[in-house]
């Protein structure tokens, strides 16, 4: 091959790669708009507030920070708002031996951090980080369709039984045996806080009457 032929090939193969690069960074640019929601100026704020209380210095989310405490990526799809920002306001409040210093946000800074890790949590990650398999762990074919809404809707993200489940609410393994009036968990489903007040758990009355007669029934079981 000549030198002219040579530096032809070099020319058009470099304008050819360029090409494809460019229809590579539009169509890459096209689906990240496709996967993430609209950044309000709530948003924004809200990133400002993650970044100032340093909360990447202990949580992950999308992959960076650190691991001392929970990976804050899909937060609110595990977790209510209302119940974070009580959390976030006063850890300890929610669960006395809980490591997260109260770090004096204002009313509005928890709000934008709320709106922030509301954001976080649509954005799609192909599925990361993994659902919990908490539900599979503990139910079999022969479970009650109480149990089966229990971890359809995610009480164990929050609630243990056995052994299993998260800690951030009372364990509810004896549930039954305290609080045996059905009437009584119904009630607290549909209105925590007139059953037990300053309760940061989040009102469950969406749910249908029979749902919440059949997670009730549940409960009175757990002895």
């Amino acid at each position: 091959m000549s030198n002219n032929a040579a530096k032809h090939l070099f020319i058009w193969g470099s304008v050819l790669c360029f090409v494809i690069l460019i229809v590579l960074t539009v169509d890459t640019m096209g689906k990240l708009d496709q996967r993430a929601p609209e950044i309000t100026a709530e948003v924004d704020e809200g990133k400002k507030v993650w970044h100032k209380y340093d909360c990447i210095g202990c949580h992950t989310i999308f992959g960076n920070g650190s691991y001392f405490a929970p990976d804050m990526t899909k937060v609110t799809v595990r977790k209510p708002t209302g119940y974070l920002k009580k959390f976030i306001m006063n850890p300890r409040a929610i669960k006395p031996d809980s490591a997260m210093p109260v770090l004096g946000l204002t009313d509005k800074e928890a709000d934008n951090l709320m709106a922030f890790l509301d954001w976080t949590s649509k954005v799609d990650t192909n599925g990361w980080p993994p659902a919990p398999i908490l539900a599979s762990a503990r139910m079999d074919k022969t479970a009650g369709a109480g149990q089966v809404l229990f971890y359809r809707y995610d009480c164990a993200a929050c609630h243990e039984i056995g052994g299993m489940g998260g800690v951030a609410g009372p364990d509810l393994t004896h549930v039954g045996s305290k609080h045996p009036d059905m009437e009584w968990h119904i009630r607290h489903l549909r209105s925590p806080e007139t059953v037990v007040p300053d309760s940061a758990m989040p009102s469950f009355d969406h749910l249908t009457d029979q749902e919440l007669k059949e997670i009730a029934e549940y409960m009175i079981t757990l002895k």
